[in-house]
């Protein structure tokens, strides 16, 4: 009976996501529900169990999105990210339209700038340049995701999304772990993205279907009076650049080392949700101080146009405001995930997750288990923290005593984790189509064949790690 209640809060979960009911208020019920055939009485396992993982999450990944939203609404208001968008599209021309939509996606999002932002910055030059080539509407949904959600979000190294984040505080490496494997996971999802619509542009072309008549959501025309790009990617330039000195991922002296004991003095107040170790948090405090250092940076260049627009308050309190639904989401799947995670029943599927003996040590696991918590949620950030909050830990004891580096666990998760994320629940997917003026009905179907094919970057990543110890 237990097994079946969680099944079936799992599902209704992902039924009243994709009807949209917000996760932070239907999470909780679910999860109690879930509870309900448990030796857990429920309240407790709300205010107990539920809450504090909640409180976990918020505690350590708010700062990564609170600098994040603010800096990205400072690069959008600024003017910056449209101007550093225009130019690449721009230089590519119409001939590379799918080439320059995946290029500049990957662009913002590797300078820091929040995925829901690139999507509406990329979305009127996408329009417009796919409209000029004739390509049809229908490819863009899936051009825009594998642009803005997979190579530049997970798989290159020093990545400031929350996706490479995420493992930094289980696995206590950096945002630049598994850079080999990274930069193999980028190409394979980049070429991946590229191919695949690239011979689909083809065959419609081929079919006499071109970008066709659409009305929802069409851009008529984009910004003129904007920075020049240059000016404009320089906040993008310290984001990653300030992450590369303060992470420190090599072995050079130049990097910045946090004392050891810079937690010490804390551990007499015996705060509950303290680090155990500088290590668990140092990649947190490093993307901080490089959004906060863009962040200055892009007001200072972008400050002519924010005047025009009522100056600087405005996109700080903005992108301050944007940062709340965003953490409470995704600490509510964590949540969820975590209360699932608990329960008595979940243990013989977790001992099952955790236990694939199939070569590879924990990286087979680790890869099966986030495609299906990423499935579940819908999400790669959720499914990865509910991934990592289940078995993280196991994952890393079990790499050890095979002499794998937990860089390796690190950038193999990051790749699992936008793998089967775009189900048709997906939040995100549900608001890129939104933004393209696009349904289900007319665009998934390129998403479903990249949703049955992502999977397997992480799977060839995997295989070259154990063919040329690659990390």
């Amino acid at each position: 009976m237990e097994a079946g209640l969680i099944f079936i809060s799992l599902i209704l979960l992902m039924v009243a996501a994709y009807r949209g009911y917000s996760i932070i208020l239907v999470a909780p019920f679910f999860a109690m529900l879930a509870a309900v055939g448990s030796e857990y009485a429920l309240m407790p396992v709300y205010s107990e169990l539920y809450m504090t993982k909640a409180a976990e999450y918020v505690k350590v990944y708010y700062p990564v999105f609170l600098l994040g939203a603010v800096f990205a609404k400072i690069m959008e208001d600024g003017g910056l990210a449209a101007a550093v968008a225009k130019q690449i599209v721009r230089s590519l021309g119409p001939q590379q339209a799918v080439l320059a939509v995946l290029l500049g996606c990957g662009v913002l999002v590797y300078g820091g700038l929040s995925v829901f932002v690139v999507a509406f910055v990329m979305y009127p030059f996408s329009a417009i340049l796919f409209r000029q080539a004739d390509i049809p509407k229908r490819l863009l949904p899936a051009v825009l995701w594998m642009g803005i959600f997979t190579y530049a979000m997970i798989a290159l190294p020093g990545a400031p999304q929350i996706q490479n984040i995420i493992p930094t505080a289980f696995f206590g490496t950096t945002t630049w772990s598994g850079l080999g494997l990274g930069l193999v996971g980028a190409a394979a999802y980049f070429l991946l993205g590229w191919g695949w619509i690239s011979w689909r542009h083809r065959k419609l072309a081929a079919q006499g279907e071109g970008y066709g008549a659409h009305i929802l959501n069409e851009p008529e025309r984009v910004e003129t009076n904007l920075p020049d790009w240059r000016t404009a990617s320089l906040p993008l330039l310290v984001v990653v650049l300030v992450n590369l000195y303060l992470s420190n991922p090599f072995l050079w002296s130049w990097g910045y080392h946090w004392p050891a004991d810079s937690l010490a003095a804390m551990k007499v107040l015996k705060l509950s949700l303290l680090s155990p170790s500088v290590e668990r948090v140092q990649a947190i405090w490093s993307i901080c101080l490089a959004l906060l250092a863009g962040s200055v940076c892009a007001a200072m260049v972008g400050r002519r146009q924010m005047r025009r627009q009522g100056g600087l308050l405005q996109p700080l309190n903005a992108g301050a405001m944007a940062s709340i639904p965003a953490i409470l989401n995704t600490a509510s799947g964590y949540a969820f995930g975590s209360v699932i995670a608990a329960l008595p029943g979940f243990f013989a599927i977790k001992d099952a997750l955790l236990h694939l003996q199939i070569g590879g040590g924990p990286l087979v696991s680790a890869i099966l288990t986030t495609n299906v918590m990423t499935a579940v949620t819908g999400s790669a950030s959720g499914g990865l923290t509910i991934a990592l909050g289940m078995l993280g830990q196991e994952w890393l004891s079990w790499g050890a005593s095979l002499g794998m580096s937990p860089e390796v666990l690190h950038r193999i998760v990051c790749l699992a984790s936008e793998g089967l994320d775009t189900v048709p629940h997906s939040g995100a997917l549900v608001t890129l189509m939104a933004v393209c003026g696009l349904t289900h009905r007319e665009s998934y179907y390129d998403v479903f064949v990249l949703t049955l094919l992502k999977p397997l970057v992480a799977v060839f990543c995997l295989l070259v790690y154990l063919t040329t110890g690659l990390v």
